[in-house]
C-alpha cells in the first residue's frame, strides 16, 4: 500500500431547507437483497447480516426538500438519540440514477457508525422516487450542498464535525462540495473521476456522455469542467484523502494520481493511498479503507 500524508481547512456554510417526512426502512433478507440489488459487489452475506442484525442502529429514509424538489437520503444511527450529538459522515454513492441500495450500503454504514459517526447518504434526485433529474454533478449538487440544515434540524448531530465521503461519481461530487465551501472539517475519496475528458473520450464515452446530458456536444466544455477537479485543484481547501485501486477498470488510478500531482503543488493538504491489485470500489479491502477514512476523519474532529 502506498500513502502519504501533508495538514489545513476551512469552511462555509450554506442556505438550507427542511425535512418533509421519515420512514425506517427494513432490510430484505441476503437472498432477496442479491436478487433487486448489486451488494454482492459490497459485501460478503456474513457481513451484511451481521449489520442487518445489529439492533444498536437503524436506517431511516429522509424525504428532504432541495431546490423545491422532495428527494431522498439515508439516515444510518443509533435508535434512540443521546444528549451527545455525534459527528456525521456524509456518503456519497456512485454511479447514476439508482433505485433503492440501502443493502449495498449497509456494511459500510455498520463500520462507520460503530465508528462513532452518524451517517447520511444522499441519493440525489430522481433515485429511488426522488423528483426531478439527475444531471450528474450539475443542479442535483444542490441536493449535497443542502443537507447542512437538513443535518441541523435532526438535532442528533454534531454539526461542528461534518465530514465528506465518496465514491467514484460521489467523489466528483465531494470534490465539487469541496469547491463551493460544503462546511465539512475533511473529505475523503475512493475511485474518483477527476477528469471528465477522459471519461467521455472515445466512441463509448460519447454515447454515455450525450444519454446524461442531452446538450453534451453543445456545452461540452462547460459541463466538462465543472465536473473535473484537475481543472480547479486550487479551490479544494479542505484535507483531502484520496484512495483508488491500481486495478481500477472503471477508473484508470492515473485520475487521483494526477489530482494528487496538482494538489501538492498547490500545497494542499491530502493524503494518498493506492490499493495494489484492488477494483474499482477496492473489494477485499473494504475494511481497511474505512477504517484509514475513520483515521483520517477523527484527527479533524474538534472536541
Amino acid at each position: 500500500m502506498l500513502m502519504f500524508w501533508m495538514c489545513t481547512w476551512s469552511a462555509a456554510a450554506r442556505a438550507g431547507t427542511h425535512i418533509n417526512h421519515r420512514e425506517n426502512y427494513t432490510f430484505p433478507s441476503w437472498e432477496e437483497a442479491t436478487r433487486s440489488t448489486d451488494v454482492e459487489r459490497y459485501a460478503g452475506r456474513e457481513e451484511y447480516e451481521t449489520a442487518v442484525a445489529d439492533s444498536s442502529y437503524r436506517l431511516e429514509k429522509i424525504h428532504y426538500s432541495s431546490d423545491g424538489l422532495d428527494v431522498i437520503a439515508y439516515l444510518y444511527a443509533p435508535p434512540i438519540s443521546s444528549h451527545e450529538r455525534r459527528p456525521a459522515i456524509v456518503f456519497n454513492r456512485g454511479s447514476y440514477v439508482r433505485g433503492e441500495i440501502a443493502p449495498e450500503l449497509v456494511a459500510m454504514l455498520h463500520r462507520l457508525a460503530a465508528a462513532g459517526f452518524t451517517v447520511v447518504a444522499p441519493l440525489y434526485r430522481e433515485s429511488d422516487g426522488g423528483e426531478g433529474h439527475d444531471e450528474m454533478g450539475g443542479a442535483d449538487l444542490d441536493d449535497l450542498m443542502n443537507l447542512p440544515a437538513v443535518l441541523e434540524e435532526l438535532g442528533s448531530i454534531d454539526t461542528r464535525n461534518i465530514f465528506l465521503y465518496g465514491e467514484s461519481r460521489g467523489g466528483m461530487m465531494v470534490f465539487q462540495a469541496v469547491r463551493d465551501g460544503f462546511p465539512a472539517r475533511a473529505a475523503a475519496t475512493y475511485g474518483a473521476f477527476t477528469d471528465l475528458e477522459q471519461m467521455v473520450d472515445g466512441k463509448e464515452g460519447h454515447s454515455m456522455a450525450v444519454a446524461i446530458w442531452p446538450q453534451f456536444d453543445q456545452e461540452r466544455s462547460q459541463i466538462i469542467e465543472r465536473r473535473s477537479a484537475i481543472h480547479w485543484p486550487e479551490r479544494l481547501n479542505l484535507p483531502l484523502l484520496l484512495m483508488h485501486g491500481s486495478k481500477d477498470a472503471s477508473v484508470p488510478v492515473v485520475h487521483t494520481l494526477r489530482l494528487a500531482t496538482a494538489l501538492s503543488k498547490e500545497s494542499k493538504d491530502f493524503g494518498l493511498i493506492v490499493f495494489p491489485g484492488a477494483n474499482h470500489v477496492l473489494k477485499n479491502h473494504e475494511e481497511e479503507r474505512d477504517r484509514c477514512v475513520v483515521e483520517f476523519f477523527r484527527r479533524r474532529i474538534l472536541k
